[in-house]
């Protein structure tokens, strides 16, 4: 969580230096100020210092583990439970990938800026970085993979809807989209739009998406102890396997990796929910697929997980539905609205993912209703 510091430690663009050798642009560099280096050619680097803002308090994102960093992200790697096996071997994320800054009086506005001042409190545009001049004189650019915006339309509500990914520029304005994530050509300037941030926003740095999340919106969020719960209340239904007739029980939220004996598993293509059973293989089917024993329907066959994070849930409701394949379960709400966010993936690519393991999302909806068979007795 983002806390008030106790001192102010944001800054703003002061002075503007045109330098043309490259031991001036180090001098100013050097002196121990925050400043933003454009690189324009050989012989010609504009070097914007930053100097304190006593109204601001600044927060950093990023790779690296070096002291300016204050959230220190790792590549999200689909469907894992992050073992030593998958491990990423070239991360695609920015070492000093964004910047928040937060107003320390109310409303405590937030803005989103790429790239991150380093240890020396430099950020450098190389030659290479898409750069250039505003029409007012300032300069601004791109980092190289791109810090990729998305504002849902309504906040983060029952009633909301995915918006439209933008790019966030150096100096935070917001472009739309590059072509593929790091082309030199920077998009189109969106003036209507800003890189304030609100509840819902997700953040892309190319590799890991943050979900943005406002004291307000987490104070009406179900808890922790709310999704315990619901959890009890599913249990205390006590859910029959429809063949075997033993009861099912969800596993509790800290035995979330080993698959329990009473643990319901789904077929997710009908969403009847059975106990563990070894039959229903067809010969011409994938492996992980089965024909339900109930409505005799053919498709993947998974444990099923109550997705623990609260702050994923728009709303308070009842786990009724999974998303399809990996078969974490939520309320119908939080469901159908992940299933219809397109998260990017790759340079290019943008699709759907569970926001409890990021697993491709797949089937017809993404997700399915869940169909349990209470006792007989």
């Amino acid at each position: 969580a983002l806390y008030k510091r106790p001192k102010a430690n944001g800054v703003k663009p002061s002075t503007v230096h045109v330098i043309s050798t490259p031991q001036a642009s180090k001098a100013i560099s050097c002196k121990g100020q925050h400043s933003i280096s454009y690189t324009l050619s050989r012989n010609q680097t504009v070097v914007v210092e930053y100097t304190h803002d006593k109204d601001t308090d600044m927060f950093q994102v990023g790779r690296s583990t070096e002291s300016p960093i204050d959230f220190v992200v790792t590549d999200t790697i689909s469907g894992s439970q992050n073992n030593d096996e998958t491990q990423i071997t070239q991360s695609t994320i920015s070492r000093f990938a964004c910047r928040i800054v937060c107003d320390r009086s109310p409303p405590y506005t937030a803005r989103i800026f790429a790239a991150g001042f380093d240890s020396s409190k430099n950020i450098f545009l190389g030659e290479k970085a898409a750069k250039w001049k505003n029409p007012d004189g300032h300069m601004d650019g791109l980092t190289t993979n791109g810090v990729l915006v998305m504002h849902p339309k309504g906040g983060f509500t029952e009633e909301s809807k995915p918006g439209v990914w933008r790019e966030i520029s150096v100096c935070g304005d917001v472009y739309t989209l590059r072509e593929t994530r790091s082309a030199q050509q920077r998009g189109k300037l969106v003036e209507n739009e800003t890189n304030i941030l609100q509840d819902g926003s997700l953040i892309d740095l190319c590799g890991a998406t943050l979900l943005w999340r406002t004291a307000d919106g987490l104070f009406h969020t179900p808890t922790q102890k709310h999704i315990e719960a619901l959890r009890q209340e599913i249990n205390a239904a006590r859910p029959q396997c429809p063949v075997g007739l033993n009861t099912l029980a969800f596993p509790s939220i800290n035995r979330k990796d080993v698959v329990e004996e009473k643990q319901p598993w789904a077929y997710l293509s009908c969403g009847h929910v059975h106990g563990y059973h070894n039959w229903g293989h067809r010969s011409d089917t994938e492996a992980n697929e089965r024909e339900c024993p109930m409505c005799r329907t053919i498709g993947p066959y998974v444990p099923l997980w109550l997705g623990c994070e609260a702050g994923f849930y728009v709303d308070a409701g009842p786990p009724t539905h999974a998303f399809t394949p990996c078969g974490h379960v939520c309320s119908e709400k939080s469901a159908k609205y992940w299933s219809q966010i397109p998260l990017p993936h790759g340079t290019h690519a943008f699709h759907a993912a569970c926001p409890f393991c990021a697993t491709q999302l797949s089937g017809e909806h993404n997700c399915i209703k869940l169909i349990f068979q209470g006792p007989i007795d």
